[in-house]
Order: structure tokens, then C-alpha cells, then sequence
């Protein structure tokens, strides 16, 4: 059965990693560690994703590749790959995503961003990533110091973007950054996959 919705929407903000493109972040490493559980060690011990989470919410990344090399030595040449093969992580978009954001963009539906992205990394993604061009503003952690779920992140969004958090439509794979939405008073979707968003944007009639 499909949800009916009778609030209006101005306006679409999406989540970029996970909803828009693939983040797999063991690809830059998979060649160095024959052992998939060496690589896994790798990856939840030395470089775990609350220490990336730093980096999304506004830490240099040489003071991080510093940090961490001293408590692995070791795997210090690694620990400074992580910035600078990043694109790797993101081998290509989530399949039926740029159709919808395509679809929308065609109905004159304003639509937006909020990513948690380091600053540095996100210039050195964004010229890979044209599906961006369809944006009127993306609002990037790193750069403003300020990371999801913070409902201070969507607070300066909603006042960049200039429509009423009741008036937008939220989109994220996360289901804490969902519900912090949603307590700022957004509407949000909790992204799974194309086909279950492109039913919410039919029910909401914007597609």
C-alpha cells in the first residue's frame, strides 16, 4: 500500500554518500592485505570511521594522518593514503539515484544537499562528480565545521537554502541524521534504496 502525503514540498535535500554515490571505503587497500581479515583489522583498528568522522567535521587531515601514524607507525604510509586516494572509495554512483535527482530537476523542483565530507577531499571529488551541477547549494561538513546529525547543520541549511524546514524533504542512508532531521523539524526518508525513494517522490507528487 502506498503512503499518501498531503504536506507540500518546495524543495529536495540530499545526502550525497550511499544515496547519490557508492562509498566503499576499503577499496583504496584491498591489494595490500591478502588477508580479508587483515584488511578488515586495517580498517575498523587503524583508520575506523570515527577517526574519518573527525575529518568530515572539520579537522585537517594532516593533523589526523599525524595522530593516528604515531599509534601505528607501522602502517603510517597507509594511514596517509586515506586522503589522498579517497576518490577511490566512490566507484560510481548508486544505481537509480541520478534518475530521480534528473526526474526532479525536470519538474522545477529546487533541490539541495547536506553531505558529511571533509573539506579537502569534497574539492578534490567535486569535479568528478557533475551529478552536482543539478544543486543550488550543497552544504559540506568539513567546511563549516559542523557535521549530521548536529541539528545545527540542519539549521544553517534550511537558512542558506531559504525554505522552511517543514516546506523540505530530507534525504539520507542514515537513520540518526533521519530522525535529527525530523526533530529540526524536516520531512526526511530514510533511504534504502532507489526504488523505495522514487515511491516517496510519486506519493509526494514531485516526480
Amino acid at each position: 500500500m502506498t503512503t499518501r502525503f498531503d504536506a507540500p514540498i518546495d524543495a529536495v535535500v540530499f545526502d550525497v554518500g550511499k544515496v547519490l554515490v557508492r562509498w566503499e571505503r576499503h577499496l583504496p587497500y584491498v591489494n595490500h592485505f591478502a588477508d580479508p581479515a587483515q584488511l578488515d583489522w586495517f580498517m575498523d583498528t587503524v583508520i575506523p570511521l570515527e577517526w574519518h568522522a573527525e575529518h568530515d567535521a572539520g579537522r585537517p587531515a594532516a593533523e589526523l594522518i599525524a595522530e593516528r601514524s604515531a599509534l601505528f607507525p607501522e602502517y603510517a604510509p597507509l594511514i596517509a593514503d586515506w586522503f589522498g586516494r579517497f576518490n577511490e572509495t566512490i566507484p560510481g554512483l548508486v544505481p537509480g539515484s541520478p534518475e530521480l535527482v534528473e526526474a526532479l530537476h525536470a519538474r522545477g523542483v529546487p533541490l539541495y544537499a547536506i553531505t558529511n565530507f571533509g573539506a579537502d577531499t569534497w574539492a578534490g571529488f567535486r569535479p568528478h562528480f557533475p551529478l552536482a551541477d543539478w544543486f543550488l547549494d550543497v552544504v559540506v561538513s568539513g567546511v563549516e565545521r559542523l557535521a549530521k546529525p548536529d541539528p545545527a547543520i540542519y539549521a544553517l541549511a534550511a537558512s542558506r537554502f531559504g525554505h522552511a524546514p517543514q516546506r523540505m524533504l530530507f534525504i539520507d542512508d542514515s537513520e540518526a541524521n533521519v530522525r535529527a532531521a525530523r526533530e529540526s523539524g524536516w520531512h526526511a526518508h530514510h533511504f534504502i534504496d532507489a526504488a523505495g525513494l522514487e515511491a516517496e517522490l510519486k506519493a509526494r507528487a514531485l516526480i
